[in-house]
């Protein structure tokens, strides 16, 4: 059985999360592939990895449920037997609304998939790469956005909202666990050319906020997953509770 890392990328299947799977392969990584429901896409990321040598597996769950949370990590322990790192990326945003317009049923939904799922991930994570839970240690790394500091008012202020508690929960969680060899850090990614504006109902949403940008164009999703495997390696062994721009310096 090979000794390489496994990473799991939740939402790994498009955007910024394949961008990440295809390079912690290329990295040495073994990687979970999870998807919600483009099975086809995540079976695309993993063909890739597999065709340059790498080993990854796809893995239904929609991060919003918690039964299917536990089941995504029963199925990479099973294939892989070990948890080293990782990354939570999936996310959903929704239509441009302001706060007065939101239903219950939107932010619920929301902060179900953005928040809840994404600390329970970690907790799943933490569980098997704790040293007090008799693991080897290992990172997590969280996918937040600039949102959280610019609030999206127009847009989107319950996303921004879900993206700062993703904020606090890396900075809490790295030190409720900086003793027990398992290191969490978080991304923000600002305009990002990849297909989340379309869910969102603005497809050109990043090729239109390009003048807002300070360098002048959206970020690629290959940019965002650079610094993602930064703080996945050995280089980024004493950072632990920080927090990335990747932003163009918006």
């Amino acid at each position: 059985m090979s000794e390489n890392p496994v990473l799991l990328v939740t939402g790994g299947s498009r955007g910024i999360g394949a961008a990440v799977s295809l390079m912690a392969a290329s990295r040495g990584w073994r990687v979970a592939v999870n998807y919600a429901s483009n099975r086809q896409a995540a079976e695309k990321v993993v063909s890739e990895i597999e065709a340059a040598g790498g080993e990854a597996i796809a893995v239904e769950a929609d991060v919003g449920n918690a039964t299917e949370i536990v089941a995504m990590f029963l199925a990479v322990d099973r294939h892989f037997g070990r948890l080293d790192g990782l990354v939570n990326n999936a996310g959903i945003v929704d239509m441009p609304q302001r706060i007065d317009e939101m239903s219950a049923e939107r932010i619920e939904r929301m902060m179900r998939v953005n928040v809840i799922g994404s600390i329970l991930c970690a907790g799943e994570a933490v569980r098997r790469m704790s040293t007090k839970h008799g693991g080897k240690g290992g990172v997590i790394v969280n996918i937040s956005s600039m949102a959280a500091k610019l609030g999206s008012p127009g847009q989107y202020v319950d996303y921004a909202a879900s993206k700062a508690a993703i904020d606090t929960l890396t900075i809490g969680l790295a030190r409720e666990v900086a003793t027990e060899g398992v290191r969490v850090n978080a991304i923000r990614p600002g305009v990002i050319d990849t297909d989340i504006h379309a869910s969102g109902g603005l497809p050109d949403r990043a090729r239109d906020m390009a003048p807002s940008v300070p360098m002048q164009r959206p970020g690629r999703a290959e940019e965002v997953a650079d610094a993602v495997l930064y703080f996945l390696s050995p280089a980024a062994s004493y950072v632990t509770g920080a927090i990335l721009d990747v932003s163009g310096g918006r």
